[in-house]
């Protein structure tokens, strides 16, 4: 097919032979959904004049079925099993007799189609108007020569005999051979032509396809799907567009997965948006325009993610499965019990010491108490009932003596049955340290091998092939855990030296491939081997599902309420004021000791000399005693005065006069003023 004039996108995709594909074509006249996007449902709906669209494909998508008579149309699948059959002619029989003479009535030139121009009420059923029917059979039907006719309703199916010298008029179908529906919508000549179907419910029917082309368009990474409705007008200039080149972009998940060629050099188109991932210095070389060299998936399967120990702001990095650098353990920090639990490897021994003074449950006895210094070995998991009878998830350790690790292992059995097992629960606050003694430098690999992660490092000699290696500089590493991830290496085309890996999960670049030789560093790839992450992608990383296997911590019990432990705690400071007063003042009053009081008057600073001279003072009428000397009435705590300095002489000294009478003392008032101070 050369040039042609511009024809409608629907009649050129009818008149199209599928063998000839692929076709170009160029819009001439374009078309825009008012308020649409792009793409609807995935179809294209916006074209503009001047586009060049590559037609690979064309899928029949439906076929809408159209009754020429009243406008009625339904959809038709692509699978409908009837058979139309083309209107030729129609042709008008007074009578089905007449319609049917004797020689065309044998049953090899049967059936014939035909309408009735009016409805028909007959003995067993209803003709529809404008129906075609068809005369399948002659037969006798109650004593009469008939006409075995059927017509559809629907799914159903309707019998209908007609006598032979029933008046019309008649309309008789003359139509071709019955055909599919395929070989129908491919016959040039039977387009928007009308049709019968024994099928459906119309006499004649017009049928408009409807498909779906598939192409390639400029700038466009994946295929576009055009509705051959679109009302647009197209011109077929394959003949004179051998030297048209389809530019097609790529992700670099895209160039991953064909795998090769490899080295390919590209253009970057367009750059994700978003925060940054890294904050190497080649981040900033990614922009539009920037010709990249990708040289291939890395050889590294998986990283770490790393943080630095010992600074206020840690810092954050990934670093490759290639590391060179030498690494020698850290002792591991512990907050909690549960971080315990997290770390213990079955079969593996776990030694911490602690370094918080821990207090048991005073509710639960089984909970031991902990001070600085204890070591202890982790044994595994327990549970224990609580308080209100719930089960509390411990931790169960067996406390070590202060002897080296050295002499514990060369201790006997009877030595082991005096080590003592403990209980801590998981919400436990207290503070661990690894016991390790390990001064072994160990490879990235060998490390990540022998040992769980999370796992404290610090880094002893740098990656020779990484020089300005950031991670020999910090006092600490923790390394967090790895991460499977495809990444690929890519160069700066204007610096073949630099070269880098990046992971198009979270830096998928969209590139199209560029014209030129790519240039191969000499010697194996300078890759860095350890990138430095943003805070945002770091914790973004901290998200991901392989990071969320471990379960959160336990609450700790609920504690009782501020409220609540200030009405308990005045309960009991009541309580205890009223066992003071009867346990200092019932006895001393009923139990007097004279050796104990003449003792008293016998130091300079006796308080009951005060006593002796307010209850004087009350009885003589003077004035009351000022609040020292209330002060001075309360009865000593037991712990600082013996219970005999405590008790009152109930009857004269000869050192005293009538006044310290026991009837004279108002002890009731001493009790009250007492009560009064508590």
């Amino acid at each position: 097919m050369g040039t042609r004039e511009p024809v409608a996108l629907q009649d050129f995709v009818r008149d199209l032979d599928p063998a000839s594909l692929p076709r170009v074509l160029r819009v001439c006249s374009g078309v825009y959904f008012e308020g649409s996007i792009y793409e609807i449902s995935g179809s294209e709906c916006c074209l503009s004049t001047g586009d060049l669209i590559k037609v690979t494909q064309v899928h029949l998508q439906k076929v809408i079925c159209e009754n020429p008579a009243t406008g009625e149309t339904m959809d038709l699948d692509p699978t409908f099993p009837g058979l139309f059959s083309p209107v030729v002619s129609l042709r008008s029989y007074k009578t089905l007799e007449e319609m049917v003479p004797a020689p065309a009535q044998s049953p090899w030139q049967l059936p014939v189609y035909f309408l009735l121009p009016h409805g028909m009420v007959m003995e067993d059923g209803v003709a529809a108007e404008d129906r075609p029917l068809m005369l399948e059979a002659m037969e006798v039907h109650l004593r009469t020569r008939c006409a075995r006719c059927v017509y559809n309703v629907g799914p159903q199916q309707v019998v209908l005999h007609l006598p032979l010298s029933q008046k019309g008029p008649f309309w008789k179908l003359e139509s071709g051979a019955p055909q599919t529906l395929h070989q129908i919508l491919e016959d040039p000549a039977l387009r928007d032509s009308r049709l019968i179907c024994a099928s459906l419910p119309w006499p004649s029917l017009i049928l408009k396809p409807q498909y779906e082309i598939q192409a390639i368009m400029h700038m466009r990474r994946t295929m576009v799907r055009i509705p051959s409705t679109l009302e647009v007008d197209v011109e077929d200039i394959t003949a004179s567009s051998q030297h048209i080149h389809f530019i097609k972009p790529l992700l670099l998940s895209e160039v991953l997965t064909q795998g090769g060629p490899f080295p390919l050099l590209t253009e970057i188109l367009e750059v994700p948006e978003g925060p940054p991932v890294f904050l190497s210095p080649w981040v900033s070389s990614l922009r539009k325009g920037q010709r990249l060299c990708i040289y291939g998936p890395s050889s590294t399967p998986w990283r770490l993610l790393a943080s630095s120990k010992g600074r206020k702001v840690p810092r954050h990095f990934m670093v490759s499965g290639a590391y060179q650098g030498k690494l020698r353990r850290r002792p591991r920090e512990f907050p909690t019990a549960y971080d315990l639990l997290a770390a213990f490897q079955p079969g593996q021994p776990l030694r911490v010491v602690a370094t918080k003074d821990c207090e048991g449950a005073e509710e639960n006895p089984e909970i031991a108490s902990l001070a600085v210094g204890d070591r202890l070995e982790v044994l595994g998991c327990s549970q224990v009932c609580g308080v209100q009878g719930q089960d509390i998830d411990v931790l169960v350790c067996q406390r070590l003596g202060e002897q080296a690790a050295e002499a514990e292992e060369a201790e006997d059995e009877e030595a082991e049955e005096d080590q003592e097992q403990i209980l801590l629960p998981l919400y436990l606050p207290g503070g661990f340290v690894e016991e390790l003694n390990d001064g072994r430098r160990y490879g990235l690999t060998d490390l990540t091998a022998q040992f769980p992660l999370p796992c404290e490092v610090k880094v002893m000699a740098k990656d020779p092939k990484h020089l300005d290696d950031p991670l020999v500089s910090f006092g600490g590493l923790r390394l967090e855990e790895k991460i499977a991830e495809p990444f690929v290496v890519v160069g700066l085309d204007s610096q073949p030296g630099l070269c880098f890996e990046i992971p198009p999960r979270w830096l998928d670049l969209t590139v199209v491939e560029a014209e030129g030789q790519p240039g191969q560093p000499a010697g194996p790839l300078p890759v860095a081997t350890v990138e430095e992450l943003t805070d945002a992608f770091y914790y973004s990383l901290r998200k991901l599902p392989a990071s969320k296997s471990q379960a959160p911590p336990p609450r700790p019990p609920k504690s009782q309420s501020l409220r609540e432990q200030k009405k308990q705690s005045s309960k009991e400071r009541g309580v205890k004021s009223l066992e003071i007063l009867e346990n200092q003042q019932t006895p001393a009053l009923l139990k007097p000791k004279a050796k104990s009081l003449r003792d008293s008057f016998n130091d300079k600073s006796s308080v009951y000399s005060k006593i002796d001279a307010f209850t004087s003072t009350k009885n003589l009428g003077t004035t009351k005693p000022s609040p020292q000397d209330r002060v001075v009435m309360m009865a000593p705590k037991a712990s600082s005065m013996p219970r005999g300095h405590c008790t009152f002489k109930s009857g004269p000294t000869p050192d005293q006069d009538s006044f310290l009478d026991v009837d004279a003392h108002d002890y009731e008032e001493i009790v009250e003023h007492f009560r009064k101070t508590l």
